[in-house]
């Protein structure tokens, strides 16, 4: 689907480009993705990623200090600590962490999905890919697939009585019930793509596919640059928003989140505000309108 109602695709490429070059480096911004780096094994950063894009919703300094702390819990080693994982040994090392409404029994739980995971497959990855169509134009169905199997686990050794809505469910949405999906398609676009930020963990996933993770700034930017038609965040704007940005770069369509985002949490994006776009390093590109 091509751009809706934008300037020329030219002139926007070329500012999203000289945006991505300013924030590509490592130490641009913090971000979970930096925590995700110290770890040299591709098994602890598909680990460590996939709980920290999980917490990835708050203050960024909340979520930082709660990966930090399930870190902390986990040890040096995250995949080897998921493997021999016992939640009656290990659970009341999680008990006392909280993140927002993420309980420390929610963690064990997750546990023992990435066990099962890295059991059954070997790796996350290769958990992943098993409900993948190469053939398919997004990993949509993938994500569905990954979620509902993901989930497909007796979770009693780590609630006891499992809630209606367990928290662990949150770390698993799937596309087909309108969610975004944006904590999981960050993890993904730190496993998948590779530059000074992204670590391309995972070689069996083509970037091309990938969709952007939907969080308020990109929102905001997204209607700003007319990227979508969509007002009510979900699956839909995230997909139309990624076709807008693949129609500038068919095998990279989320190249731009992470300095898209950055732009928004600098507060330098006017949309419906009074500054317009005062501070906005897009000027010129985007419609900021007044606010109401």
């Amino acid at each position: 689907m091509p751009r809706v109602r934008g300037v020329p695709e030219g002139a926007l490429s070329t500012k999203l480009e000289e945006l991505y070059t300013t924030f590509d480096h490592e130490t641009s911004a913090s971000d979970p993705v930096h925590i995700v780096r110290r770890y040299a094994d591709p098994a602890d950063r598909e680990v460590v990623g996939l709980c920290a894009a999980g917490l990835a919703f708050g203050r960024v300094a909340s979520v930082l200090h709660s990966i930090e702390s399930l870190l902390a819990v986990m040890g040096p080693r995250p995949a080897a600590f998921v493997k021999r994982f016992d939640p009656a040994k290990d659970g009341p090392a999680l008990a006392p962490l909280v993140h927002r409404w993420i309980r420390g029994r929610d963690l064990a739980a997750l546990m023992l999905v990435m066990q099962r995971m890295l059991r059954e497959a070997g790796s996350i990855e290769a958990f992943f890919m098993a409900g993948d169509d190469p053939a398919a134009p997004d990993i949509s169905a993938a994500i569905d697939s990954f979620s509902t199997r993901a989930l497909d686990i007796d979770l009693r050794p780590a609630y006891g009585r499992v809630p209606k809505r367990a928290g662990v469910c949150y770390f698993f949405p799937r596309p087909s019930a309108g969610s975004a999906c944006k904590r999981m398609n960050l993890f993904l676009r730190w496993m998948v793509r590779k530059d000074a930020i992204d670590l391309g963990v995972w070689t069996r996933v083509s970037p091309s596919r990938l969709i952007v993770p939907l969080d308020t700034h990109v929102i905001r930017l997204g209607r700003c640059l007319r990227l979508t038609r969509y007002k009510s965040p979900g699956w839909k704007m995230a997909a139309e928003i990624t076709a807008s940005l693949r129609a500038l770069n068919p095998g990279d369509p989320v190249r731009y989140d992470f300095s898209l985002c950055h732009v928004g949490m600098m507060n330098a994006c006017g949309y419906g505000r009074a500054q317009r776009d005062a501070h906005c390093p897009l000027r010129g590109l985007c419609r900021p309108r007044k606010a109401a």
